[in-house]
């Protein structure tokens, strides 16, 4: 005769908790298959890259969200991951085997980032990441018999068993399938002990250390595999733009990055879809509405800046959880409904721990 016991754990480490996200998950699913046949070409383009952007969201959010290590030169590791598949691609290799070889060449650089950083934390990890952008783009530039230096590089449409994808509707699907999987494994990474060590290492790295984690180790692990993502979407993006130019993986681009997981919320996976759709509608908005503005507002050059500077602002000071730490605040609101208290939804004050602690 055999028991059965059912416990709380078994639950945990389900994907779905309920059926209500069983039901919602699948049905966006079902969109997005079906998101060629309904919407228009230009919009089609607009999701795609969202999905590539989402893919980079994903591996930031593991660094930066999870880690605790922040990066302001992550559109270097976009960028070997685009230039090293563009450069195999051209070269006659099969689409797969050379976004494989650009996931690994990023990951690579991204130990030669790590490995370094170990000691730093705060603005000092971020200064070092950030010279590393400059180098990097330093090198795309003055590279040209690889890279084509400033004149850039065409990038040749991919191709699977001999099948060259050239339609937007077939890269969408590819830009879906490798989404939905980079999805699936950081979410069962963090599942897994490796990211209960990567969680404890960001709310306290000498409380983390002190249970037995080498943090040198995963600290490393960390950086490679979020620049093998960003290496990941940034095959994506060369097959997309079909055009690679250095000016494409600079500052501006690395601080594009940062804010779009802090805005659509640290710490969480949805925040990085959420702040991919920010970052691809957000020009888009600007672009409708500054129509309607006074030309001196509207024909300035710095609008955009502006407008994304303000929109942080206001999430830090209003919203530090981002887009989805307000989405778990409506949703606990509807549910409450009409049993909720007044103010219960404010920000609570919170106090930063002594980087000397941490």
């Amino acid at each position: 005769m055999r028991f059965i016991f059912k416990t709380d754990y078994d639950q945990d480490i389900r994907l779905a908790k309920h059926g209500g996200q069983v039901f919602w998950y699948s049905a966006l699913l079902l969109f997005m298959l079906a998101a060629p046949w309904l919407l228009p070409e230009y919009w089609l383009a607009q999701l795609t890259f969202v999905l590539i952007y989402a893919v980079i969201g994903v591996g930031l959010m593991l660094l930066a969200g999870f880690t605790g290590q922040f990066s302001l030169g992550h559109a270097a590791f976009v960028g070997v991951g685009a230039y090293a598949q563009a450069v195999l691609t051209n070269a006659g290799l099969p689409f797969p085997l050379a976004m494989v070889c650009a996931a690994l060449l990023a990951a690579a650089a991204g130990v030669v980032v790590g490995l370094p950083a170990l000691r730093l934390k705060g603005i000092y990890l971020g200064i070092a990441t950030l010279a590393f952008g400059f180098i990097v783009e330093e090198i795309f530039a003055r590279w040209e018999s690889v890279t084509g230096g400033n004149a850039g590089m065409h990038v040749k449409a991919p191709a699977i068993f001999g099948w060259t994808i050239d339609s937007g509707e077939g890269f969408y699907f590819i830009c879906l399938i490798t989404a939905v999987l980079a999805t699936l494994a950081i979410v069962n990474l963090l599942r897994s002990s490796t990211g209960r060590a990567f969680v404890a290492i960001r709310d306290s790295e000498v409380s983390a250390q002190s249970m037995g984690i080498h943090l040198a180790r995963y600290k490393t692990l960390a950086f490679a595999l979020s620049a093998a993502l960003a290496g990941i979407g940034g095959a994506l993006y060369a097959h997309k733009m079909r055009f690679l130019s250095p000016d494409q993986f600079s500052i501006i681009q690395s601080i594009d990055l940062l804010l779009m997981v802090v805005i659509g919320g640290l710490g969480s996976v949805h925040g990085a879809f959420l702040g991919a759709i920010f970052l691809i509608a957000m020009p888009q908005i600007i672009s409708m509405v500054k129509d309607y503005l006074p030309d001196a507002i509207g024909q300035a050059p710095g609008l955009q800046a502006v407008v994304y500077g303000s929109v942080l602002i206001a999430f830090v000071l209003f919203e530090p959880l981002g887009l989805y730490g307000r989405w778990l605040k409506v949703r606990t609101w509807l549910q409450m409904f009409p049993f909720y208290r007044r103010g219960m939804f404010k920000r609570q004050k919170s106090f930063q721990k002594s980087d000397r602690l941490k």
